[in-house]
């Protein structure tokens, strides 16, 4: 059986995470059992919500357990099956974790699944078409539901996320407005992504003056929000949002590291009557084969160009993390391991 190199949680973070609260190791992979499968990672995905998991804290799911392998997607190929719906050679996306190698009880229900790499590169599988995109479709379509003509706004524009929701928004007849961070992510967002506007949060010290740049971009107000950041950036927009707009809150990349986010005018949620919705897409299975339709076409005629920072080697990954969660990647975050 094949070595196998893994990353584990070691201890948790007090405050910001660091690299030393992960541990590389060395293993052997089992021999499969009946009905298992054992997977060659070609890729993995690094993503914020990995940041709640290292907390020993109440969370919508369970924490990463202490010397246990981090959590993780992953697209690669079967290299070894002993369940008759996967040979040898198939490529599959999973949550196969921040290792090299995993071994997969295929039977159990939306553990492993094939996918195809005519038109679709399988990096994209993590991101544009996989999980983020998901997540970008269920906040716009279930959640924030626009009409032709609706503004939308998305933080985190050029991540794996907002950038799905800007090719999805522009679909429907929306204006698709973006906030990122620095001139190289808002041009990208224009000029590739296809944003009708991309705001470069950095330029503004505080809620106020981001709400003003977004009157200036959305003139009729906002329609729907789909937030990935909290912090500064929801107070600035919740100043432009119209009465009875819609939020979908996806994440809250400012308060990962534990600080509480008081908002500053919690009292615009009554007086716009706002709809203001949380959830996680993993909860939301049901969706998800319209939603990978809609997004493998949009990448596959050329209307969703997702971008890939991509770290080389197992090893990279803690590092690469860490630079994710301060916004030095640029669109979807990923590690080669092949």
């Amino acid at each position: 059986m094949p070595t196998n190199h893994q990353i584990l949680l070691d201890n948790r973070p007090e405050g910001e995470a660091k690299a030393s609260n992960f541990k590389l190791v060395t293993t052997q992979t089992p021999a499969l059992t009946e009905g298992q499968v054992l997977v060659r990672h070609h890729f993995l995905s690094l993503d914020p919500y990995m940041r709640g998991r290292m907390n020993d804290s109440k969370s919508y799911a369970a924490s990463q357990a202490l010397g246990e392998v981090m959590i993780g997607g992953t697209v690669g190929e079967v290299a070894e099956s002993k369940h008759p719906k996967f040979q040898p050679g198939d490529k599959v996306v999973g949550m196969g974790g921040w290792q090299e190698y995993s071994v997969v009880d295929a039977g159990q229900p939306g553990a492993l699944r094939k996918v195809d790499t005519t038109h679709v590169p399988l990096s994209h599988y993590l991101g544009a078409v996989g999980m983020p995109g998901v997540t970008a479709w269920y906040g716009l379509v279930k959640i924030i539901n626009p009409k032709a003509g609706d503004t939308v706004v998305v933080s985190a524009a050029t991540g794996a996320v907002g950038s799905a929701f800007g090719a999805l928004a522009k679909a429907r007849g929306c204006r698709a407005v973006g906030i990122a961070g620095g001139p190289d992510k808002c041009k990208y967002a224009v000029e590739e992504l296809g944003f009708d506007a991309c705001i470069d949060y950095k330029l503004h010290k505080d809620a106020y003056s981001l709400a003003k740049a977004l009157k200036d971009v959305c003139p009729k107000g906002i329609d729907g929000y789909f937030e990935n950041v909290g912090g500064m950036v929801l107070d600035a927009v919740l100043l432009r949002m119209n009465a009875f707009g819609r939020i979908a809150v996806c994440g809250m990349i400012a308060g990962y590291d534990g600080q509480p986010m008081p908002l500053a005018n919690p009292a615009l949620i009554l007086v716009n009557r706002l709809k203001v919705e949380g959830f996680i897409v993993s909860e939301h299975m049901e969706v998800w084969p319209e939603a990978l339709t809609e997004l493998g076409t949009l990448v596959g005629t050329g209307k969703l160009r997702p971008r890939e920072t991509v770290a080389q080697g197992l090893a990279s990954a803690p590092e690469a993390f860490l630079g994710l969660l301060k916004g030095k990647n640029f669109g979807k975050q990923l590690v080669k391991l092949v």
